[in-house]
């Protein structure tokens, strides 16, 4: 909640959204801040083994959800690289990737997304606490944070906040 008023986000994208807690929140905020942000969900809603493999009920309550509480906002049923060709690079301020949660997944993730980031661009990452079941995002956070101005939330799973822009004014 509390970076949408500082960043003032033209776009936020979630990559991975799964019954969509965290991308309704950010719906949530724009509306009740009357922000004109164009909020994104991608996700394949098939799962994965860290998400578990989901049934069509997951993806059903998500849609439902978003047609009945944010009707403007909108989501890509399919693979994150497949939906790159949808946003213009520099059109994203705000991306959170939550999606498989290996290294290379996550790190791929970062990398071909990047280019889509604005000069004010901030990536989120969820679950940058969890050392177990082969997760990886621990480990890219770690080499991340060492080139990127950071923040980590480290209780329960762990939230990253990265900021990727260009601009040394981002927020103001």
């Amino acid at each position: 909640f509390a970076l949408f008023p500082l960043l003032k986000p033209r776009r936020f994208v979630e990559l991975g959204v799964y019954n969509g807690m965290s991308f309704f929140a950010a719906c949530q905020i724009a509306r009740h801040l009357d922000m004109k942000t164009q909020c994104v969900a991608i996700d394949s809603w098939i799962g994965d083994p860290h998400a578990f493999f989901l049934s069509n009920s997951v993806f059903l309550g998500f849609r439902d959800t978003l047609r009945d509480l944010h009707p403007k906002q909108h989501y890509i049923q399919g693979m994150f690289r497949d939906a790159l060709p949808h946003f213009e690079n520099g059109s994203i301020d705000l991306l959170h990737i939550d999606g498989y949660h290996t290294y290379d997944a996550v790190k791929d993730d970062f990398e071909t997304w990047l280019p889509k980031l604005s000069d004010t661009g901030v990536v989120l990452f969820h679950d940058i606490n969890v050392h177990e079941r082969g997760f990886g995002v621990w480990r890219f956070w770690e080499a991340l944070a060492k080139k990127y101005p950071n923040f980590g939330f480290r209780h329960c799973n762990g939230l990253g906040v990265v900021y990727v822009g260009a601009r040394d004014n981002a927020i103001s």
